[in-house]
């Protein structure tokens, strides 16, 4: 989602595309804030999000600033769905999802004019390109797209959505109130509603979703990196092997919850964090590190610490249900699965099948086509949907107790004063 692909007239691109990862208008943005104290939560107030550096506004005002020859030749910017749409389709447009976090209005679900002029992009407001439902039509296939891809020509391609409204409609919990996580490489979690929820203000994001749905998240932008940098960091002799998942199992069932003490804190992103506290200084960290621990027990605490980072996403989300659904590499783990029960006092429901985004991009073509009368209703819980029930204590267990404390107190060591309201 996000950033920004610059085409011409023809669809050519006119400069590599800019990513939502990428952090180069941060000095762009903090004039703003400079000049104008409240400026990001006059955008959370009409996005319900705290803007990412990469997303396309403050993408398009530093190209106006540093490449303004570029824009001036330019027809259209767009993300890279609708970029691939257009290669598709030759057709240009975008979509609800999108547009309401470039950053847009939710509450419209659509783009904002108020957040174009805030950047000062009235003269660039024709390169955004028209705003479509997720499931309509979005075009058809182009015949030598479809020889070179092995589909027929004309086949229908709908108009899509984000990866993450597309995961969160393929896991198939659009009804109010149901939480949903994503461990992925990044870690989400949040809560549907049929309103735009913007509570707690100026902290975590909103996704508008098809069926006149909301996701209100908060994200820990590192999850499953967390993993991989332990396997390629701590146990670059298991990286590369077939079986590391079940010598991962043997490590958790060697140490007990708590790992003997050591805490970790799953800050491993560059950007820092935006929930449970805004802090693009926040980093990773072990606390409590002492010689008796060995690398099972870092191992251990680096998944603790992440499903106690998915605790405190709850807590700000003050969610009171008994059910979070979980999908993303992570919740392939079952030890990791059951940890987390454990640790949020949850039954956990991990759904069955993979790739949930292709599912929820399956299910809007479905619609666009008529084969799918009720988006709402398409996902159904399966006999082969995987369920951790927490341990009678749940998060209350003495040792994940303790543990949880010890990761709070490290985690205000970290954020500061702010991390106590988290």
């Amino acid at each position: 989602m996000v950033g920004a692909w610059v085409l011409d007239a023809a669809g050519h691109p006119l400069r590599p595309a800019i990513t939502w990862e990428d952090g180069r208008t941060k000095d762009l943005i903090d004039a703003h804030v400079a000049d104008m104290p409240d400026f990001m939560s006059r955008i959370f107030a009409s996005s319900g999000s705290v803007m990412q550096q990469g997303c396309t506004l403050p993408v398009m005002a530093w190209l106006a600033r540093h490449e303004p020859h570029l824009l001036s030749k330019a027809a259209h910017v767009v993300s890279f769905k609708d970029y691939l749409r257009f290669c598709f389709t030759g057709t240009i447009g975008t979509d609800r999802t999108e547009a309401a976090v470039l950053p847009g209005s939710a509450a419209a679900r659509d783009r904002s004019d108020d957040m174009i002029s805030l950047f000062g992009l009235e003269p660039y407001r024709h390169l955004l390109p028209p705003v479509e439902d997720s499931e309509a039509l979005g075009g058809n296939m182009r015949a030598d797209v479809a020889a070179a891809i092995g589909v027929r020509a004309g086949l229908p391609v709908a108009v899509g959505a984000g990866d993450v409204a597309a995961t969160v409609l393929g896991t198939g919990v659009l009804e109010p109130g149901t939480a949903a996580a994503v461990l992925g490489t990044a870690c989400m979690v949040g809560v549907i509603d049929d309103r735009p929820v913007f509570d707690p203000p100026d902290v975590g994001l909103l996704f508008t979703l098809p069926a006149d749905r909301w996701y209100r998240a908060m994200l820990n932008v590192a999850g499953t990196l967390n993993l991989d940098w332990a396997f390629n960091t701590l146990a670059p002799d298991l990286a590369r092997r077939a079986d590391r998942f079940a010598v991962l199992d043997s490590m958790l069932d060697a140490t007990p919850p708590g790992a003997h003490g050591l805490t970790y804190l799953p800050y491993l992103s560059q950007s820092g964090i935006i929930a449970p506290v805004v802090d693009p200084a926040a980093r990773a960290q072990f606390s409590g590190l002492v010689p008796r621990h060995d690398r099972a027990c870092m191992f251990r605490a680096v998944l603790e610490g992440v499903a106690f980072a998915m605790a405190d996403l709850l807590d700000v989300l003050s969610f009171q249900g008994d059910r979070l659904v979980l999908v993303g590499g992570g919740a392939r783990n079952d030890r990791w699965s059951r940890m987390i029960a454990d640790i949020v006092g949850r039954r956990v429901v991990v759904p069955e099948g993979t790739q949930f985004g292709a599912r929820g991009a399956a299910w809007l073509a479905a619609a666009a086509t008529g084969h799918l009368a009720d988006i709402v209703k398409a996902g159904k819980v399966s006999a082969g949907d995987r369920i951790f029930e927490p341990s009678s204590a749940g998060a209350c267990a003495p040792a994940y107790k303790t543990a949880l404390a010890a990761y709070r107190t490290a985690k205000l060591r970290m954020l500061g004063p702010a991390a106590s309201r988290s």
